[in-house]
């Protein structure tokens, strides 16, 4: 993949996020019109699968739904691979807190460097590619040039924050550090304004439940689930093999999964 380890951490990040974006073809405005987070969390998963990058989503290790993944501990890491780049990330985390880690996971793509993203938002990395790679993310969902173009002078923080991140399908944390990066913010009133919405943050969990092959193909991801499901079809792997690797037991569940990518398998469940 030519796009592995294609920026450097003396590159400046706007350059690198201008990068991205169009590697991506992420449209800002084209996010405006779409109705949620977990939408636009699709569509951009989506298109970093079409670019070559494996994108896995979970919330619990393996199936077990009684061992879940805690944010606290980490959002998501990155295996930088030139051939086959994996981003692993935490979906026990808000919807807008997956968007900004998968971002930051492709700055770790793009440096060709594989990393475990720090989780909590209140605390600032000290390392400096997650620095970097911090910069790089916030830039590719909230283009600096396109906020100041948005922002609404004379508003209230409370309101203009909340409509900006519905604007930019982005978390309230997010968007606050870009607004002060506009310079419409003193120190203080960032702090203040940082420290409640992290305390808002800590209360907000994410929504559970939902069609189980749809949470697998997530946990795995499509481009790897389509490619080992056909592999599989075709004699080269064995189903054994198969459902360990897709964590499943059953052959009823492995049909469901391939007709739902579209794959015609000629089996019976």
């Amino acid at each position: 993949m030519s796009f592995v380890g294609a920026a450097s951490t003396d590159e400046h990040t706007n350059i690198v996020a201008a990068k991205i974006r169009s590697s991506l073809e992420l449209d800002h405005e084209e996010r405006k019109n779409i109705s949620d987070w977990t939408d636009a969390l699709r569509e951009i998963v989506g298109k970093a699968e079409a670019l070559g990058v494996l994108v896995m989503v979970s919330g619990v290790v393996l199936n077990n739904t009684h061992r879940r993944l805690n944010p606290e501990e980490f959002r998501g890491f990155t295996l930088a691979d030139e051939l086959a780049p994996i981003v692993f990330i935490n979906g026990a985390d808000t919807k807008a807190a997956q968007m900004f880690t998968l971002a930051h996971e492709l700055a770790h793509v793009w440096l060709g460097k594989s990393g475990l993203s720090d989780s909590r938002p209140n605390v600032l990395p000290e390392n400096e590619i997650e620095v970097w790679c911090n910069k790089v993310a916030a830039e590719t969902l909230v283009p600096l040039r396109a906020l100041r173009d948005e922002y609404r002078e004379g508003e209230m923080l409370h309101s203009e924050l909340y409509r900006l991140t519905r604007r930019f399908k982005v978390s309230t944390l997010v968007m606050l550090r870009r607004i002060y990066d506009l310079k419409v913010l003193t120190r203080k009133q960032f702090q203040e304004a940082y420290e409640s919405e992290v305390s808002q943050f800590r209360k907000m969990t994410s929504s559970g439940g939902g069609n189980f092959t749809t949470t697998l193909t997530a946990r795995v991801g499509k481009r790897f689930a389509r490619a080992l499901i056909t592999d599989t079809l075709e004699g080269r792997t064995s189903f054994r093999d198969a459902f360990r690797m897709l964590g499943i037991s059953k052959t009823a569940t492995f049909c469901k999964l391939a007709t739902q990518l579209g794959i015609d398998h000629g089996l019976h469940s």
